[in-house]
C-alpha cells in the first residue's frame, strides 16, 4: 500500500449541520493524509452549539482531530481585511503546519496559499454529493439522507405519551407511532417489571428508577439516531419515571430527577386522560391512586417548558387531537437561524 500523499491535512468548515458532504470530504483527507485535522467554525448568532458539532464530528471520524471556535468575522472571501481575521481564529487551532487542505468551494485556494500548503478540490459543484448545509436547514425531512446517525439523533422531533396506569399510553403511542411510519420506542420500565426480582410485587428501590431512566433514555436515543424519518414517538420517559418513583417509593428521588433535568427535552408531551374504564393486566395495582397520579402528571407538565396537550375521549377522538398536535409540530419546522455570511 502506497504512503499517504501529504503529512498533515486540514478540512474546515461550520458543519451547521454535519452533513453526507462534509463527511465524503473528511474521509478523502483521511485516505491521502497522515494526519486530519477538522476545524469547526460556529456564531453565536447560529442555532445548533459548536460543542455539538464537534461531537458529531468525533463520533463519526474518531481518527481525526477535531478542534473548534466561535468565529464571528464577516465571511467575505473577497475581502483581505476578512480573511486576516479568519487566519487568526484558523491559525490558532492548528497544532502544526499544514501540507493539504481540502474543500469542495473555490476559497481552498486562498486558504491553502495563506497556510503555504497545496488545494485539494473535491467535488467541485457538489455533484457527487448534491447537499449542501443551507439545503438541509431549509428541508431536515427532505434531507435525512445525508444526516448521519449523531446528527439524526439531534434532529428528531420526540413525542413522548405519557400517563397514569391503564391510560391508553401504550396504544396511543404505538398507533401514532404506526400513523407517521416511524418508530415507536416501548416502555421500558414495564419490561423491567417482568425482569426483576420478585416481580411486580417485590418492593422497589430508587436505584431501579435511575437504571429504567438511563434505559429508557439509551432506547429513545438509538431510535432518534436511526428513524426512518425525523420524528419518534416514545411511550413515557425519564421525567414520567421520576413520577413514577414517587408512585411506588412513596417519595421524590433526586438522583431521578436530576438525570431527567439533563436530558434532553422532548418536542411533545401528549397526557392521556383517565376517563376510560380501568383494565387490570396482571400487573397493574393504581386504580385506587389512577386519579391522583395523573394530577401529578398535569402539575409536573405545567411546570416544565415542552408544550403539552391532554388527550381525552375515544381512540379515535384520541387519534384525532394527538395527529393534529404532531403535525404542527411537524410543520413548524426547526427555526434553525442563518450563519453568518
Amino acid at each position: 500500500m502506497s504512503a499517504p500523499a501529504f503529512g498533515h491535512g486540514l478540512v474546515l468548515g461550520k458543519l451547521y449541520p454535519l452533513h453526507a458532504g462534509h463527511q465524503a470530504l473528511i474521509r478523502q483527507a483521511t485516505a491521502v493524509c497522515e494526519r486530519v485535522t477538522v476545524q469547526v467554525h460556529a456564531s453565536q448568532v447560529e442555532s445548533i452549539p459548536l460543542e455539538e458539532r464537534m461531537a458529531w464530528v468525533r463520533a463519526e471520524h474518531p481518527t481525526v482531530r477535531v478542534v473548534g471556535a466561535y468565529d464571528e468575522g464577516e465571511v467575505d472571501f473577497d475581502s483581505a481585511a476578512a480573511w486576516d481575521q479568519h487566519m487568526t481564529v484558523i491559525e490558532a487551532l492548528l497544532d502544526a503546519p499544514v501540507d493539504a487542505v481540502l474543500t469542495s468551494d473555490a476559497y481552498g485556494a486562498e486558504l491553502a496559499r495563506r497556510l503555504d500548503a497545496q488545494w485539494m478540490q473535491c467535488d467541485p459543484g457538489r455533484v457527487a454529493t448534491p447537499v449542501s448545509g443551507t439545503a438541509v436547514r431549509a428541508d431536515v425531512a427532505g434531507h435525512w439522507w445525508a444526516l448521519s446517525a449523531p446528527v439524526r439523533a439531534s434532529f428528531a422531533r420526540r413525542v413522548v405519551v405519557v400517563g397514569a396506569e391503564s391510560t391508553g399510553t401504550t396504544t396511543l403511542s404505538r398507533a401514532l407511532a404506526e400513523h407517521y411510519g416511524t418508530t415507536w420506542v416501548p416502555e421500558f420500565g414495564r419490561e423491567w417489571t417482568l425482569l426483576r426480582a420478585g416481580g411486580p410485587e417485590a418492593p422497589w428501590h430508587t436505584g431501579e428508577f435511575d437504571l429504567v431512566a438511563r434505559e429508557q433514555s439509551a432506547q429513545e436515543d438509538r431510535a432518534a439516531a436511526t428513524a426512518p424519518r425525523p420524528l419518534i414517538v416514545c411511550d413515557t420517559d425519564a421525567l414520567a419515571t421520576t413520577l413514577w418513583h414517587e408512585r411506588y417509593v412513596g417519595s421524590r428521588s433526586a438522583s431521578v430527577e436530576a438525570y431527567a433535568a439533563g436530558r434532553r427535552t422532548p418536542d411533545l408531551y401528549l397526557l392521556t386522560g383517565d376517563e376510560i374504564p380501568f383494565v387490570q393486566d396482571g400487573m397493574r395495582d393504581g386504580e385506587h391512586v389512577r386519579g391522583w397520579m395523573q394530577e401529578r402528571f398535569r402539575e409536573v407538565l405545567a411546570a416544565q417548558a415542552v408544550p403539552w396537550q391532554e388527550v381525552r375521549g375515544s381512540h379515535a377522538e384520541r387519534m384525532g387531537a394527538a395527529v393534529a398536535a404532531v403535525d404542527a409540530l411537524v410543520a413548524a419546522g426547526w427555526s434553525l437561524k442563518d450563519p453568518l455570511g
